[in-house]
């Protein structure tokens, strides 16, 4: 166990470095970009590698989520502990941006909190990975919206798609795939704090939710004016 230990410590800590080091780099090539543009691209890339991991350490295909408030396996703890370690990043590195997202600052804080209560315990590996894949298989799509936006695609039709692709992604992982899993969750024999952070992570998604389907919402109509001032 103690060598469990020091493994997930040693992951968390070289992570933050490495997130910090990739994030300077990107940085530096995409200079002419602003500050935003960097973390989302770096964002991206811990996304699709959490995903891929999550994926990988799943140990029934049969029932993802199983077995149900078990002891954690070594790749669900090194998968918890690489994730961690981009929240911390993250979290710090929002600090240095002019704009200061309290919505993401919650969520960084929930999500921190629920890897280091699960790391601690050594348990709910099955249930904090699935947890892991439904928050961020959205996430590259959450940031393609925005990148396209910089590099001069905002209000084209790619940039809708990638508007849809998300909010589709999202509303079925968070919104359909997210209270099956806190259900699991709450119903199993886990502990109390791993319980809460389900919940305040679901109750998280639930608010984006309400703020995308508004989103969408503007999206379309705005895309009708405009088709309709073309048209004239």
């Amino acid at each position: 166990m103690e060598e469990e230990y020091i493994r997930v410590i040693n992951i968390t800590i070289i992570g933050v470095i490495s997130w910090g080091l990739i994030f300077i780099l990107i940085r530096r090539i995409f200079a002419n970009y602003s500050f935003d543009f960097s973390t989302r691209i770096v964002s991206t890339l811990h996304a699709t590698i959490a995903v891929a991991l999550a994926t990988l350490s799943i140990q029934d295909w049969s029932c993802p989520v199983c077995p149900i408030a078990s002891t954690s396996s070594l790749r669900q703890m090194e998968t918890l502990a690489f994730s961690l370690s981009y929240m911390i990043y993250d979290l710090i590195c929002s600090h240095f941006d002019q704009v200061i997202s309290i919505d993401n600052a919650v969520h960084h804080s929930v999500c921190i909190l629920g890897f280091v209560a699960g790391l601690f315990y050594i348990r709910c590996g099955s249930e904090m990975v699935a947890a892991l894949w439904i928050t961020e298989i959205s996430s590259p799509f959450l940031h393609l919206r925005e990148i396209l936006k910089e590099i001069g695609y905002r209000d084209t039709d790619l940039n809708l798609a990638a508007d849809v692709c998300f909010a589709t992604i999202f509303s079925l992982a968070r919104m359909v795939g997210g209270p099956y899993l806190v259900y699991v969750t709450i119903s199993a024999d886990n502990p109390i704090l791993i319980k809460a952070m389900a919940l305040g992570l679901q109750l998280v998604s639930a608010f984006w939710f309400y703020k995308i389907l508004k989103m969408m919402r503007y999206k379309f109509i705005k895309r009708s004016i405009l088709s309709n001032q073309k048209s004239t």
